[in-house]
């Protein structure tokens, strides 16, 4: 297998990984769908700022030319965020293509699971996963985030699942599929903009060196898949929740009756949102994202000190 063709790791990256210094993926579907530009690059580059002034080193994974690249540039971060949606976002299926093609991608949860998993970093940030769509028994929509989880040796620490989910089904997948879900300092599945849900996660634990102690003997025990580390939003930035539901309601009344599905749902959805809250849930979205960030680097240096 050869990888040299397809994979890319920053210098920086491999130096600290070779050194078993802290290292965090990030995503890079945040900087080309995520938000507009500039400030999708803006973002991008606070949350790098994050992950170092917390004792890390930063990885953003994306596809640039036909390769996975991790740890990617200050000046491609700013091509993608100029590109925006022109760039194609990245699940597993679609790299076989972009690779052969020589094409760009921005990574979604599951692809930089992906391209962590092949550079060897344990820990990735991001903002909240995919999950099961409202309505799934019927499309059979749900994110190939879950399967990666299922499958990926990777501790994803997010803020739960995005609200605009079903998130009573994606938990139940989730155990069908054997991934543990942990919440940080809770006991309930934080939804994204909101900090709780109603639903509970498996284990609830308090500290990084909890979380780190927990893929350590999943490593040691060779069992395969993900963690799910999910960190509920600042209680400052947190949006209530009543509002949302009906703002939420309101934007998957408005993707219906356009017949929006399948990859455009998500973007399309917190596009309106975002319009519907007068943008407070985009400044909640970068918040969340800040935050998991931070609790990332504490976990992947909690994990190098084991």
């Amino acid at each position: 297998m050869n990888l040299n063709k397809y994979l890319w790791v920053s210098d920086e990256v491999k130096q600290a990984l070779a050194e078993n210094r802290p290292v965090v993926a990030l995503e890079s579907t945040i900087i080309s769908h995520g938000m507009p530009y500039p400030q999708n690059v803006e973002t991008a580059l606070l949350v790098e700022q994050t992950v170092r002034e917390s004792g890390a080193v930063p990885a953003t994974i994306a596809i640039i030319a036909g390769k996975i690249s991790v740890g990617i540039t200050k000046d491609q971060i700013e091509y993608l965020g100029k590109k925006g949606l022109g760039v194609t976002k990245a699940s597993r299926r679609d790299l076989p293509v972009l690779l052969s093609r020589g094409e760009d991608g921005a990574t979604t949860v599951a692809t930089t699971m992906i391209g962590a998993a092949l550079a060897g970093i344990k820990v990735f940030a991001t903002g909240g996963i995919g999950g099961v769509h409202r309505g799934a028994e019927t499309t059979m929509d749900i994110s190939a985030d879950l399967e990666e989880l299922a499958q990926t040796d990777v501790t994803v620490v997010c803020a739960g699942a995005k609200s605009i989910l079903d998130l009573g089904l994606t938990l139940e997948y989730l155990e069908t599929k054997g991934v543990t879900v942990i919440g940080y300092g809770t006991e309930e599945l934080p939804a994204f903009y909101c900090r709780k849900s109603g639903f509970k996660v498996d284990y609830r634990l308090d500290k990084a060196e909890e979380i780190a102690a927990a893929i350590h003997v999943k490593n040691e025990c060779g069992l395969s898949g993900g963690l799910l580390v999910t960190n509920p939003i600042p209680e400052e930035f947190a949006m209530d929740e009543a509002e949302m539901t009906a703002q939420i309601d309101k934007a998957v009344a408005m993707a219906s009756e356009l017949g929006i599905k399948g990859k455009e749902i998500t973007p399309f959805l917190l596009d309106k949102i975002k319009t519907l809250t007068e943008g407070r849930s985009l400044e909640a979205n970068i918040k969340l994202v800040l935050n998991n960030a931070r609790l990332g680097a504490a976990i992947a240096k909690a994990l190098c000190s084991i």
